[in-house]
């Protein structure tokens, strides 16, 4: 648990300084701290969906060994 709460707080700092950087505005990067990592959690969860789906599709005869 320890191990995830550091990986959420790097994860902030690190799109908060990139936000901040790119646009010289605290607020602009607060939100983008805040709304990325949520974002990107969703693409995660679709991209795995996906992913197990080909894992599990059978293969062509072609390329079946």
């Amino acid at each position: 648990m320890l191990k995830t709460f550091s990986f959420t707080i790097m994860h902030f700092t690190i799109a908060f300084s990139v936000a901040y950087l790119l646009t010289g505005d605290i607020m602009v990067g607060g939100l983008i701290a805040m709304v990325e990592p949520a974002v990107n959690t969703v693409g995660y969860i679709i991209h795995e969906k996906i992913w197990t789906r080909l894992q599990h599709a059978e293969k062509p005869q072609f390329l079946r060994a």
